[in-house]
């Protein structure tokens, strides 16, 4: 019998990098691989930040069994929160915009969380402004990490996912592409990866206007949250449309067999633009952000 793993949160991480074929079989001597971060036990690369923030909180006592986690979330940080805190034994408040799909919410509610519906016009930003009113109102009654503003969000990325890219790839990354929410995941990331070749380029995809469908994802400049973005470490932003990030996602399922998300499809969108201007020789990582399972509603998937 092989040894059994003790806790879920044992199984956060070291995901595969899935080299794409179908979807870039036009291009020439330029490879993509793809982060399948929707490998996590709770199906999204919030997991990596979730579990740092919740052992910080335990560690440091901040967070203990009469207390009630409480955070603002699209979905995805919110889900890995719910799922850690039910096995560890803890309870999880997740302030949620109104208008977040449906199997985001049946997940928290599958987990045991409370969900907070917040204003959907003011989309995650007004999901923070409410769990931050909420905690200050009773500091004795809640924990609140704020993953906007956690260090051990970012930090869990420098310790993990940049340090797993580089070795899956050999050494041999060229550009890092991805996404922003709260940015913990390209900025910790693409620090780590500038620590090891300063020369990767690190690279920022975006939805091409502030009214996308891209969940969890943000449009910087319009976002008066910004998180932890760092201008310093963008060396191109590179803008995707909803659609053609929904034509992606699709793509990647029917092609390459990668049922992953909306936001999943923008970072392989991006990559793709990316690797039209590279040289011969580039590798380009970016990230399956979360499973295609929190999409199931999205008529998209009947497409012919």
């Amino acid at each position: 019998m092989s040894e059994a793993i003790g806790n879920i949160l044992d199984l956060v991480g070291n995901t595969p990098l899935i080299e794409l074929k179908s979807v870039t079989a036009h291009l020439k001597n330029v490879k993509i691989y793809a982060k399948a971060e929707y490998m996590n036990p709770s199906g999204s690369v919030k997991d990596r930040a979730a579990r740092a923030m919740i052992l910080h909180g335990i560690k440091s006592k901040a967070f203990t069994k009469d207390k009630i986690l409480i955070d603002a979330t699209s979905g995805n940080t919110g889900i890995s929160y719910a799922m850690m805190c039910a096995h560890l034994g803890y309870k999880a408040a997740i302030c949620v915009p109104k208008n977040a799909n449906l199997e985001r919410k049946r997940l928290l509610k599958a987990f045991g969380a409370q969900i907070i519906e917040t204003d959907p016009l003011l989309s995650s930003d007004g999901a923070v402004g409410v769990a931050k009113e909420i905690a200050l109102s009773e500091p004795e009654k809640y924990f609140y990490p704020n993953q906007y503003a956690n260090e051990e969000n970012p930090k869990a990325h420098y310790n993990s996912t940049g340090i797993e890219i580089w070795r899956q790839s050999g050494k041999k990354v060229t550009h890092f592409v991805a996404g922003a929410g709260t940015a913990g995941t390209f900025t910790g990331t693409s620090s780590r990866l500038k620590e090891f070749n300063k020369n990767i380029k690190t690279i920022l995809m975006q939805p091409d206007s502030p009214f996308h469908a891209l969940e969890g994802m943000k449009h910087l400049a319009s976002s008066p949250i910004k998180g932890f973005h760092d201008e310093s470490l963008v060396d191109e932003v590179v803008e995707v449309n909803s659609e053609e990030a929904h034509e992606t996602a699709l793509r990647l399922a029917r092609d390459e067999g990668l049922f992953v998300g909306f936001s999943s499809g923008g970072n392989v969108s991006a990559a793709l633009k990316v690797a039209q201007k590279a040289q011969a020789g580039s590798v380009i990582v970016t990230i399956l952000c979360d499973n295609g399972f929190r999409y199931l509603t999205d008529d998209l998937w009947e497409k012919r």
